[in-house]
C-alpha cells in the first residue's frame, strides 16, 4: 500500500510518497516559487541561432528560453517540408508563438522549450498535434493494448494525438472519452487566452503538486492520501470527485504532533538528503554533484559479512545498487550519472549489479538509461532531469 503525506505551511507544501512506509518519492513546491513546468506561455522570439540550430525565446522569466529546432512544431510553416527545414525557416526575431516547458531552468541554463504540446490527464496525455495513438508499454496485454488503442482511435479528432496511460488498464470508453473532452476543451480555452493576450505571458500552468500526484500515482482502492490541511484536503476530494473518483481514502491529519514526524517522513528526509548515506549492512554511499554530472562512490564502510573480499564487496554492490535506485527518485537526480561501485573480480558480479540498479529504476516514473560500465570499472547512467532540484526546505541554509 503506498500513503501520500502531505504537509502544508503557509508558504509551501510538500509531499512524501510512501511504500510500506518506506519514503520512495519527494517534492516540495513553494507559492512564490511554483515550477514551471508543463507550464504553456506565449513567448516572443528573441534571437534566432544558425549554429546552434536554436532560438531564445522571453516566456516572461528570469532568463530566456531556449528552442531548439527538433522542438518546433513544423505546422508553423503555411505547408509541411520535404525535408527538415533550417531554424530560419521556422523562427524569425520577434515572432511570437505558443511554447511549453518540458524542462526547468536549472542553475545557468535557461528552460527548454517546445512546441510539441502535451496536456497530461488522468488516463491519457492529449496532444493537439501530433496525429498518433500510442498505448504506454506498461500495459503488456496485446488484447488489452488493441482495445484502449482502438477506443483512441474512436474517440479522437482530427490532427490529436492520444498516449493512453499506464492507469487506463482495464478502464471503460466513456472515462477515456470524458477525460479527452476535458483536455480538448483546456487546449481551447489556452488558445484563445494567447489570442488575446501579449507576449510574454503565461498561459497555463500545470496542477499543483498535490494533484499532479493524486493524477499521476494515486489508485484509490489501494492508496491513501493524508494532509494536515483542511483546505487542501478538500480541494484534493474535489479533484478526485472531478475525475468521477468517489470513493477515495482522503484524510485529514489533526494532531499536534507533525506529520512528518508521526509518519517517519523527517527522519527519513534527514538521513535520504546527506551527503553520507549508510546502508543496513554497513556500508555507505557517498553522493557529489557538479554542474555536469553526479558522482556516487560506494563503500564496505562496517561491513565484514562475506567469507571472502568477493563476497563482501559484491554483497554491498547489491545492497548500495538498489538503494541509488530509490534515492534517484527520492532526491530527483537527473542528467549524467556515474557511480563508482567498489572493484569486482568477476563478470557475472557485475552484470548482477548492473541489473539490480535496472530493475529499481523500473519502479520510478522517470525514463533512465542504465549504459554499462565503463574501462575504469564506473558504472555510467542517465536519468531525465525535468525539474529543478526540490530540497526539503530545512537543508535550503546547509
Amino acid at each position: 500500500m503506498k500513503q501520500m503525506i502531505v504537509h502544508c505551511k503557509q508558504n509551501s507544501t510538500q509531499m512524501a510518497l510512501l511504500e510500506n512506509g518506506r519514503l520512495v518519492e519527494y517534492a516540495a513546491e513553494r507559492a512564490r516559487n511554483q515550477g514551471t513546468l508543463g507550464a504553456l506561455f506565449k513567448a516572443r522570439v528573441v534571437n534566432v541561432v544558425p549554429g546552434m540550430q536554436a532560438a531564445f525565446v522571453d516566456i516572461g522569466q528570469k532568463k530566456n528560453a531556449f528552442l531548439y529546432v527538433d522542438d518546433v512544431l513544423h505546422a508553423h510553416l503555411d505547408k509541411q517540408p520535404s525535408v527538415k527545414p533550417a531554424i530560419t525557416e521556422l523562427l524569425k526575431p520577434g515572432q511570437e508563438l505558443i511554447v511549453q516547458v518540458f524542462k526547468e531552468a536549472v542553475g545557468s541554463k535557461g528552460a527548454r522549450v517546445t512546441t510539441h504540446y502535451s496536456l497530461p490527464g488522468r488516463w491519457i496525455v492529449y496532444m493537439p498535434a501530433a496525429d498518433y495513438i500510442a498505448v504506454s508499454k506498461k500495459i503488456e496485454r496485446e488484447a488489452e493494448r488493441s482495445r484502449l488503442k482502438g477506443i483512441g482511435e474512436e474517440i479522437r479528432q482530427g490532427e490529436e494525438g492520444l498516449i493512453i496511460r499506464t492507469v487506463s488498464e482495464d478502464e471503460s470508453r466513456e472515462a477515456l472519452k470524458r477525460d479527452l473532452e476535458q483536455l480538448r476543451k483546456q487546449w481551447h480555452a489556452i488558445v484563445k487566452k494567447a489570442g488575446q493576450q501579449t507576449a510574454p505571458c503565461l498561459l497555463h500552468r500545470d496542477l499543483s503538486i498535490v494533484q499532479r500526484f493524486i493524477r499521476d500515482t494515486f489508485t484509490p482502492e489501494q492508496d491513501e492520501l493524508i494532509i494536515d490541511h483542511e483546505g487542501q484536503a478538500q480541494d484534493a476530494l474535489s479533484y478526485l470527485q472531478d475525475m468521477g473518483i468517489t470513493d477515495a481514502r482522503v484524510r485529514l491529519y489533526d494532531r499536534e504532533e507533525p506529520i512528518f514526524q508521526k509518519f517517519g517522513v523527517q527522519e527519513q528526509l534527514d538521513r535520504d538528503f546527506a551527503r553520507k548515506i549508510w546502508l543496513k549492512g554497513g556500508g555507505y554511499i557517498v553522493i557529489d554533484h557538479t554542474e555536469a554530472l553526479t558522482v556516487i562512490d560506494v563503500n564496505t564502510g562496517k561491513y565484514t559479512g562475506g567469507s571472502n573480499l568477493e563476497e563482501t564487496v559484491t554483497r554491498t554492490n547489491l545492497e548500495a545498487a538498489a538503494e541509488i535506485a530509490r534515492l534517484m527518485s527520492v532526491r530527483d537526480i537527473g542528467g549524467i550519472i556515474i557511480v563508482d561501485f567498489i572493484d569486482m573480480e568477476r563478470e557475472e558480479h557485475r552484470r548482477e549489479v548492473s541489473a539490480i540498479l535496472e530493475e529499481g529504476l523500473k519502479q520510478g516514473r522517470t525514463k533512465s538509461f542504465v549504459v554499462g560500465w565503463t574501462k575504469l570499472g564506473l558504472l555510467e547512467m542517465t536519468r531525465k532531469k525535468v525539474r529543478a532540484e526540490s530540497l526539503p526546505e530545512e537543508w535550503n541554509s546547509r
